[in-house]
C-alpha cells in the first residue's frame, strides 16, 4: 500500500486552524480578590441603574455612620492615576491591577494618594464625596477587564444580579480588617488619637489608655516628645471612640504610647515583636 501525502496547503490550513483554536480558547486572566471599596467593619447598601453601562455599583452607608467623608479603600493592589471631570466622574482614581484589571472609584471629595503612587489593598485612596454629576455623596465603583465592564466581584464572589434601588442589599466590609494574622494585646499610657493611615493627617477617633489589642505595625511619620522619646511604628487597631463620619476599624496609632519599650520598638506585653501589616 502507497503512504498518503497531505498536500501542503491542507497542513497550512490546520495549523492555521489549530492556532486559531487556542487563541480564540485561551481564558481571561484571573482577577485580583477584590474587597470593598470602603473600610473594615462598615456596612453599605448598593444599587445599580441603567444609565451606569459599565456595570458600575453606587455605595452609600447603612450603618449609621455618615457616607460623606467617608475613607474610599483600594480594593486591590496597583497603581493609582488621579484624574476629574466636573460634568461627570468628578473627582476620580483609576487603579491598575495588572492583567488588563482595573477599579474606578468616581465623585471623591478629596484625593488621599499622588498621582501614579503604588498603592495595596485597603489603603485609603480617597473621601467619598459628591463631586461631578452626582446628588449625593457616595460611591461610584467599576470593574474592568480590559475596558470592559464586569459584574463587580467582592472577596470572590458576584453581587449580581443588582438590586435597583438602596435599601435592599447590603455589603460589609472586611477590608483592612488584620494584617498580622491576630491580636497582640499592649498597654498605652495615656489616650491616643488613630488615624486614617501611618501620619497625623486623618484623624478617625481615640484610643483609650490601658490594655490593648493591635493587629500589626507599619513605619510612618515620627512622633516625638519634648524630652526625645520618638517612635515611628503605627499600630493597627480598632478605636474606642470615632469621631462622626469616620471609622474606627483598622485606624493606625503611634507605637510612641506603648507603655514599655524603647525609642522604635513595637512589641507586645510578652515582648513579641508586632508583625509588620
Amino acid at each position: 500500500m502507497r503512504a498518503r501525502i497531505t498536500p501542503l496547503g491542507t497542513l497550512l490550513a490546520l495549523v492555521a486552524g489549530l492556532l486559531t483554536a487556542l487563541v480564540t480558547t485561551t481564558p481571561a486572566q484571573a482577577a485580583p480578590l477584590f474587597k470593598a471599596p470602603f473600610a473594615c467593619g462598615q456596612k453599605w447598601t448598593y444599587s445599580h441603574h441603567s444609565a451606569e453601562v459599565r456595570q458600575a455599583l453606587d455605595f452609600v452607608r447603612s450603618d449609621g455612620g455618615g457616607t460623606a467623608g467617608a475613607p474610599v479603600l483600594a480594593s486591590a493592589s496597583g497603581t493609582a492615576y488621579r484624574y476629574s471631570q466636573p460634568s461627570g466622574a468628578g473627582n476620580y482614581v483609576v487603579i491598575e491591577h495588572g492583567g488588563g484589571w482595573k477599579t474606578y472609584y468616581f465623585h471623591l471629595n478629596a484625593y488621599s494618594v499622588a498621582h501614579g503612587a503604588a498603592v495595596s489593598q485597603g489603603q485609603q485612596i480617597g473621601t467619598t464625596g459628591s463631586t461631578g454629576n452626582s446628588s449625593g455623596a457616595h460611591i461610584h465603583y467599576e470593574q474592568l477587564y480590559n475596558g470592559v465592564g464586569q459584574p463587580v466581584t467582592i472577596n470572590g464572589a458576584s453581587l449580581a444580579p443588582y438590586p435597583g434601588s438602596y435599601g435592599s442589599r447590603h455589603l460589609t466590609s472586611d477590608n483592612g480588617c488584620s494584617g498580622g494574622g491576630g491580636k497582640y494585646w499592649v498597654d498605652t499610657f495615656a489616650n491616643a488619637v488613630g488615624y486614617a493611615q501611618a501620619n497625623t493627617g486623618d484623624a478617625q477617633g481615640v484610643l483609650n489608655a490601658g490594655t490593648n489589642y493591635v493587629y500589626c505595625k507599619v513605619w510612618g511619620q515620627e512622633i516625638r516628645d519634648a524630652s526625645g522619646n520618638y517612635n515611628h511604628w503605627w499600630l493597627r487597631t480598632d478605636l474606642d471612640t470615632v469621631y462622626a463620619g469616620k471609622n474606627g476599624r483598622g485606624a493606625y496609632v503611634s507605637a510612641y504610647y506603648l507603655s514599655r519599650w524603647g525609642n522604635d520598638e513595637a512589641r507586645d506585653n510578652n515582648g513579641t515583636v508586632i508583625p509588620n501589616c
